[in-house]
Parts: structure tokens; sequence; C-alpha cells
């Protein structure tokens, strides 16, 4: 369907790739992936003929029918539905081949076109249209309304359920994912799934990618490999190749080694958690990935916290929304130190809302926002990169605005953290203005970071980051002391993170009892009642086998509970003491097998850790025991 012979494509004096070979056969799913800035979207252009090529050939069937997902919608007076249905265009032809029949009164002309109509199907394209706009959130009563009254992301929709009613033979999509909400993602995914064409994506969104496609191109120093599979076994046999390059073994096996620690520490506190189960595969699977990373731009961490009160954020009986408007009410929730919540929700259930009254950028309707004294927050969302002054420089913004630490520090300091998020050298003193969605998400990363926060509140903080950035970022969150609540439809970024997941939706918070597949499969039981607006959060499907649902449970915050967590906590510390203790005697006897001394302290420590280990088991079981009995009070 699809080859490029030779392929070179230049912007400006430097190439993004050169001398490429692929071909892509009918019905392939194909991932295009790649750091930012490598040719991804200029493969698209050269593809739609918007580029030509610097040397060689893309050769496609004469009469090829693409279709494409724009980034930006201008804005237009024209009704939505109309320009979904614009995607089609040989329905258009049609339909003008009809008008003018009619107007000339050529019964034979006419005659013909209705026959046309029919062999398109072209009597149930508004139906198909007006289906296709419903599976990506758009209610009925927005057909009419014109394009240009919908923001940037909805905008995105329309572009893509214009792309979906093309009938076309290739479909091109570029970033799909950046402006959905997990319910159109889950949605998008089923459809594209079942999809008979042929795909070419660029995506960051790995799990999306697994679920697709069935190649990968990606692109790096300026060439191209294709490999088969999806985007984790190409992940897989990308580690594989790298594991050879020598030069890359050290920085690999430290990778790997911070990984096992943190999968081994997190295993030790999570064997009666399902949330957490889940999490350790996703951990496990993450140490086969990090290879393919060693190469990274991006390795960073967030500081200690100066201060972790607990608990670090309380709201009691509150209400969130907009003027006097209350889309959340009833919250009741408290946030600790090392907390890990996820919101999840339909599209418009409140979700930033709640995100922004969390992070005291509203006031609560109602009810009481209690913030410790030591509170630090470290919020994320589209409003703080909108923030950033486009004539200043990254190493002003950092210098400015990154906090006491970095505002006194030296100059190399400060250099070295934004290094970490890819402005070395010279690219630290280039305007932000300049700056890409992706880079002006990392600089505002950087600002969370020198500022030291104990409560990070991210609202969709991957929209504009690369693969590699997203596991960096990813790396940084498994080890940041403080407190978490993540807005976020990267489900590869959930599940590695998350401890909790929250449910905002029907106008309530409530606990999801259930993982991230059950979230989904709650999403889709819940598409299915009336067209998706019937149906409350009263359960969470378990699977046809099953047969049963479990229901959402209110947020609550016993004190009983807060003190059993800090307890567990302690616990936690005193084994991982015990265990290092332990490696350090055992390296001693290595040396020494004989020493009597070495002997009965490697004893000690061993009982010392079987009882430290029954106390944590009976402190976990305190815990299940404390949150089933909030639930049945709730």
């Amino acid at each position: 369907m699809l080859s490029a012979r030779d392929l070179t494509l230049r912007r400006g004096p430097q190439p993004l790739f050169e001398h490429v070979d692929f071909i892509i056969f009918r019905g392939n799913k194909v991932g295009i992936t790649g750091a930012n800035g490598t040719g991804k979207s200029s493969l698209f252009a050269a593809i739609l003929s918007e580029l030509h090529p610097d040397r060689g050939d893309i050769d496609m069937p004469a009469g090829l029918k693409i279709g494409r997902v724009e980034q930006e919608i201008a804005a237009s007076p024209r009704a939505a539905i109309e320009f979904v249905l614009d995607g089609d265009a040989e329905l258009r032809n049609v339909q003008g081949q009809i008008e003018d029949a009619e107007r000339r009164d050529a019964a034979m002309a006419l005659a013909e076109g209705y026959g046309s109509l029919q062999a398109i199907d072209g009597y149930r394209a508004r139906a198909r249209a007006a289906a296709i706009m419903h599976g990506l959130g758009f209610k009925a009563s927005d057909h009419a309304r014109a394009v240009s009254e919908f923001s940037g992301g909805w905008r995105v929709r329309l572009a893509m359920a214009r792309a979906r009613c093309s009938r076309a033979d290739l479909l091109l999509l570029d970033e799909p994912t950046n402006h959905l909400d997990l319910d159109a993602i889950v949605w998008l995914e089923d459809w594209l799934t079942a999809y008979p064409g042929t795909l070419l994506m660029i995506s960051h969104d790995r799990e999306f990618l697994d679920a697709i496609i069935n190649r990968v191109l990606h692109i790096e120093n300026r060439t191209l490999h294709a490999y088969s599979g999806n985007y984790s076994q190409f992940e897989q046999k990308r580690t594989e190749e790298l594991a050879l390059q020598t030069t890359l073994q050290a920085r690999q096996m430290r990778r790997i080694a911070e990984i096992t620690s943190f999968v081994n520490r997190f295993r030790a506190s999570a064997t009666k958690s399902r949330q957490a189960q889940s999490r350790i595969k996703m951990l496990e699977r993450m140490q086969r990935i990090v290879p393919a990373h060693v190469d990274s731009p991006f390795e960073f961490e967030f500081l200690k916290p100066l201060k972790t009160p607990r608990p670090l954020l309380t709201v009691e009986d509150a209400a969130c929304g907009y003027g006097a408007t209350r889309i959340v009410s009833g919250i009741n929730a408290s946030i600790s130190p090392q907390d890990r919540i996820a919101l999840l929700g339909p599209n418009g259930a409140g979700k930033s809302t709640l995100t922004k009254m969390l992070a005291g950028e509203t006031p609560p309707l109602g009810g009481r926002r209690i913030a410790a004294a030591d509170l630090s927050i470290g919020y994320f969302a589209q409003q703080q990169m909108e923030q950033l002054r486009p004539d200043c420089d990254a190493f002003w913004h950092l210098r400015n605005l990154g906090g006491p630490d970095f505002a006194k520090g030296d100059e190399q300091r400060v250099r070295d953290l934004l290094g970490q998020f890819g402005f070395a050298g010279d690219r630290a003193f280039e305007p932000v203005g300049r700056f890409s969605g992706g880079e002006k998400a990392r600089l505002t990363l950087a600002l969370l970071v020198a500022r030291r926060p104990n409560l990070l509140l991210l609202d969709e903080p991957t929209n504009h980051l690369d693969i590699d950035m997203r596991h960096a970022l990813t790396v940084a969150l498994q080890s940041f002391e403080g407190g978490l609540v993540i807005v976020s439809h990267d489900r590869h970024l959930i599940k590695t993170v998350a401890d909790s997941l929250w449910l905002v939706a029907d106008g309530k918070l409530e606990v999801f009892d259930g993982d991230l597949d059950d979230y989904q499969q709650w999403l889709r039981s819940r598409g299915k009642k009336d067209g998706g607006a019937a149906g409350g959060t009263a359960g969470v499907a378990r699977g046809a086998a099953a047969g049963t649902a479990k229901k959402s449970q209110p947020v609550r915050a016993p004190r009983e509970l807060l003190k059993l967590r800090r307890e567990i906590e302690q616990a936690e510390q005193r084994i991982a003491e015990i265990t290092a203790a332990k490696a350090r005697v055992e390296t001693a006897l290595c040396q020494d097998p004989m020493d009597g001394g070495l002997q009965a302290q490697h004893a000690d420590l061993t009982r010392d850790a079987a009882a430290m280990e029954t106390r944590w088991m009976e402190i976990g079981t305190a815990i299940e025991a404390a949150e089933a009995g909030g639930r049945d009070q709730g």
C-alpha cells in the first residue's frame, strides 16, 4: 500500500533522517515512534505531499484515500455534525451531484446520484456521524453548535470524528489521545482495534499503542528501523540491541538495579492489595523495558521535601465547581505522605475542578479545605504551562520561580537541573516562546522539582511528553516521598505509580473498588446504559464470569486508619534497615565465614526481620479491617 525508497527529509540544513526504506502493507497498524524532533510529523507531511522529499520517493496506489486527524482546528461557523460529515469527500461529491441534478431537473442524473448514494450507504451517513460523535463524548445538542464554540480539546475530537467518517484506506493519526479523557480513549481504542483499514499512528501512550499496533517504525539517529509486534515487543527487541553496546552497559545496570530495589521493597508491603499487585506486575514489566531507555536524555528525581506533615491536606464535607455551580459535592478526604491516588471519572465529571480546589486555586463551595501548616504543593496543569514567560529563558524561570534553593544557588546547580530535563548547554538560554508544548511541559516539571513540594497534584502531566520523558517521570514519581494525586489518561503511568483509585462521577467522590482494567469495563458498561447517560457509580463490573458488581466506597480517613498507616510505614522502614544491616553482615561473612560474632549478629538480624515482618502483617490486617469498617459505616 505504501513504500519509501532511499527517503531523505530535512528541516532546515540538518536531515531528520536519510536513505530510509520501508514498506507498509494493507491492513498494517503501525506505530511511528521516536523522540520529539526526530521527524515523525514530517514523515506524515511527506505522505500527504505537504512536504517534498529531499531525496528518494514515497510510492502509493493511485486513488488511495487518506484520512488524517489535524492537531489544530481553526474556528469555523460550520455546524459540528456537518464538519464531521465533510470528512467523507465521496459522500459530499455525490450530494453535490444530486443537488446539481435537482437544480437542472435532470431525472437520469438524479437517479444515478441516488444510486451512488445507496452504493456508498449514504443514507445512514448522518446516523453514523452522530454515533461517532457520541462515542467521543458529544451530546445530541452539540451537533448543531458551530465548531468555533468548542474548546481546542473538543475541536480535536471533532477532527477525530471527521477522520473516522472519511472511509479512508489509510488513516494517519498524530497524537490522537492528547486531548482525550480515559473514557474517550477506551472507546477510540476499541474502534481502532476493529478498524479494518491501514493505520499509521504517532503516539506516546504505550498502553494505547500496545492494544492497537502490530508494527513499529522507530526513528533515531537519522535513520528508521522497522519492528514487528506491539510497542512492548519493540522495547524488548530494542533492549536486546542496546545490550550489545558496551558503552551503555554501566548505565543500563544501574537503572535496572534502581527499579529492582523499588520492586522488592514494594512487594514486601503490598501482598494483600489487589491494586498493589497490579502495580507490582507493571514494575516487573518495567524491569524488561528499562534498557530501552538507557540512552534517554532525561533522568531526574524529586528532591526530598523539607517537611512531611500528616495529614498534608484534609477536605471535610466540601463541594467544588465553578461560579455557583456545584460539580462534585459531599467531599470527605484526607491526603497523607506516601498516598498515591489517581482520580478517575468520565469526561466532564469534575476531575480537574476537584484538583484545582485541592490545589487551592479555587475555594471550596461549602465545607472546609484544611491545609497543614507546612504544606507545599506542586501543581501541574495546563494553566501552569501558560503562565511561563515567553520572553524569558529556562534559566531565568528556574532562578526566579524555582524556589529559594535555586534563587540563591550557584549557576552550575541551576544548569545541572535544567540539563536533566533536556535543556543542556545553550538550550537553557533560549526564549520559552520558541519552545514546543513538550519543552514547556518539561520546564514546568523542572520548576516543580526545584520547589521541593510535599504534595504533588498533577493534571494530565504527560499530554505533551514523549515516551522517554514519560518514563523518566514515572521513575521519579515512584521514589517521591510526599503525597500524590494524579489525573491522567496515560494508563501505564496510573498502573505504575498509583496505589489508590478515586472515582469522580455523578457529582460524588468515591473510592473505586477495583483496578484500572475494572474501570475500563465499568466505562464500557456505563456507556451502554441509555447512551451512557444513565446509571450511577453503583458498580464496578467484575467480568462475565463473576456476574457481580461491588459498590464504590466513600473516601474516608478515620484517625485509627491514619495511625495504622503511620505504624506500617515505620515497620517498613525498620524492615529496610534490618535488610540493609543483614546484607552488610553477609558481605563480611563472605570474607570470614568462621567469625562467631558475625554469625551471632546474622542470627539476631534474621530473628528481628521475621518478628518485624510478622508485625507488619498484623498491621496490614488491621488496616484492611479498619477500611472495611469505614465502608460498612458509609
